[in-house]
């Protein structure tokens, strides 16, 4: 008996990676083939939500911008003049709409002394506060002395969640066997920043 296979079963992506991997899932999702957006969508998501965090973002406001990003792929599948550069389009327009959230963010109103007294706290205790908020203060001065390149470089493999190494190649245009000892060398340095900080 003959196997009878579909293109759900045996789609025009299987095996594909990276760039050619978006270019053909790209192409499908232009022909209204769902599958195709989903495996985009599994396939790229950490990188758009990498860079709305890499902004600044908080958690929800991240997840606001990420939606609105495939929104507007979705929306605007043929704007995409070069399929194989989907995901340098997903950065650029993320970026874009974290810089557009961000501007229109409003400063929270402060609360009475009275009102802060009587609403129960959710918070952590007020010792172990200042110690997480001065941690977070010296990593991130540490981060910012890295060169550009080490901050992009961590952003993209560390503050995502998992390392997208061939995602990272294409964007920074570098081989993708030199990520993980660039990886290396620059959270070296970030430790030893945290160091020099922590004797000083």
């Amino acid at each position: 008996m003959t196997e009878v296979r579909t293109a759900e079963a045996d789609p025009p992506w299987d095996g594909l990676q990276g760039p050619e991997l978006f270019e053909v899932c790209l192409r499908a999702a232009r022909a209204g083939d769902r599958i195709a957006m989903n495996r985009l969508v599994a396939e790229l998501t950490p990188l758009v939500w990498n860079v709305a965090r890499g902004c600044g973002l908080d958690r929800h406001t991240a997840e606001d911008v990420v939606q609105t990003v495939w929104l507007a792929l979705f929306s605007h599948l043929d704007q995409v003049r070069e399929p194989k550069a989907l995901a340098g389009w997903l950065v650029t327009t993320a970026r874009h709409e974290a810089q557009r959230v961000n501007g229109r963010k409003q400063r929270p109103m402060p609360l009475t002394d009275e009102i802060a007294e009587a609403m129960p706290s959710t918070q952590p205790a007020p010792e172990a506060e200042v110690l997480r908020a001065e941690r977070d203060r010296r990593i991130w001065w540490a981060f910012g002395q890295l060169s550009g390149r080490c901050q992009e470089i961590l952003r993209l493999t560390v503050l995502a969640g998992r390392a997208e190494y061939r995602i990272v190649a294409e964007l920074l245009r570098i081989p993708r066997g030199s990520i993980g000892p660039n990886r290396g060398r620059c959270l070296k340095a970030l430790r030893e920043l945290l160091d020099e900080g922590g004797s000083a």
